[in-house]
């Protein structure tokens, strides 16, 4: 081969090779859109459209019904880095046992609206909740909240105690209140600080040491990029804005205080390994490794959440339901159909 045409062969081969590398970088990060547009969900996505605080709004939602009905209702309550999606496994689990599914994207999160002027409180979030629930007929259900669904399904709780028939909190936060423990105040612009810098690589850093105990599945990776996914998109500025509005009413609405005050039978399931708490990084050191003990945090709990069990997984981190499902929905089941069963714990 002449050396002019073994040139031009190496030239095409590296712009070739380039091609495909950048189209397998395309595929591996993808870009969405500020309502989650690109992402696929395991089930069809229904819309409950409403007008709040001046807005119109689309809260987006899966309603899955049973092949064999029981006759009851279980709502799925997402966390803060989670969507109805990442219910997968458990909606297959309760949906396959006769219940009736439904899991919501709350305003502000994922397929749902994302309002530029909206006061985020656990109230609106429940009082939403409440209304899509009445649209689609259904009165009262077992409320399931994970993270910080599960400070809003407490919420809930709290202020519907007769539309809850049983209250699930898997690894909850908010069992301590982060500023009288010593977590220093952040501004909304602190927040919005902090927003900037989410990249794959730190959700994924995140996720590994809290959400999964320094483990890692392949599969965890479709979540990690459901969220960056986002912040890749021309909606990230929106994404952005919500997000920290999110986090500065979970950091400045307790719900810690009200514990004694839940009526429903409640189960409380802990992850040993957990360590979440809200700003704990902007702590000093010496209260820092003091929060999120979640061994303590579940027993405490536990004993001043009124007709409360706990169930405790030692070896589990933040999101049993995702890390363990088939040992977190065997115990789940299994206190749906005995809630009277005295506390346990999972080994």
């Amino acid at each position: 081969m002449h050396l002019k045409a073994l040139f031009h062969f190496a030239v095409a081969a590296t712009v070739a090779l380039a091609s495909s590398s950048a189209l397998a970088q395309s595929a591996a990060e993808p870009a969405y859109g500020p309502e989650l547009q690109g992402f696929d969900y395991p089930y069809p996505v229904e819309h409950y459209r409403f007008s709040s605080q001046g807005q119109e709004l689309d809260m987006a939602y899966l309603d899955v019904k049973p092949a064999t009905p029981n006759g009851q209702t279980a709502v799925l309550l997402h966390g803060k880095n989670f969507c109805a999606a990442t219910w997968d496994g458990t909606i297959k689990a309760l949906s396959g046992a006769g219940y009736r599914v439904i899991a919501m994207d709350q305003i502000g999160f994922c397929k749902s609206s994302k309002p530029e002027r909206y006061q985020f409180t656990f109230q609106q979030l429940a009082g939403n909740s409440r209304a899509l629930l009445a649209s689609l007929g259904i009165e009262h259900a077992i409320m399931v909240g994970h993270s910080t669904g599960g400070m809003l399904a407490m919420r809930y709780a709290l202020m519907y105690p007769e539309a809850t028939d049983h209250l699930v909190l898997v690894d909850p936060i908010g069992l301590e209140d982060w500023k009288t423990r010593g977590v220093p105040w952040l501004s909304l612009d602190g927040w919005m600080q902090r927003e900037t810098r989410v990249t794959a690589d730190s959700i994924r850093a995140y996720e590994r040491a809290t959400y999964y105990a320094d483990t890692w599945d392949p599969s965890y990776e479709t979540w990690v990029q459901m969220l960056a996914g986002m912040y890749r998109g021309k909606g990230r500025a929106a994404v952005a804005s919500s997000s920290a509005r999110l986090y500065d009413m979970i950091a400045t609405q307790p719900v810690f205080y009200e514990f004694e005050q839940i009526k429903p039978p409640t189960l409380l399931f802990v992850g040993d390994k957990d360590t979440t708490a809200i700003g704990k990084d902007t702590a000093p050191p010496e209260i820092r490794k003091t929060l999120g003990n979640y061994p303590v945090l579940g027993k405490a709990a536990a004993k001043r959440i009124p007709h409360a069990q706990l169930i405790e997984f030692p070896d589990l981190g933040h999101s049993p339901q995702i890390q363990a499902p088939a040992r977190f929905h065997e115990a789940l089941l299994g206190w749906l159909q005995h809630p009277e069963t005295g506390a346990m714990l999972v080994k």
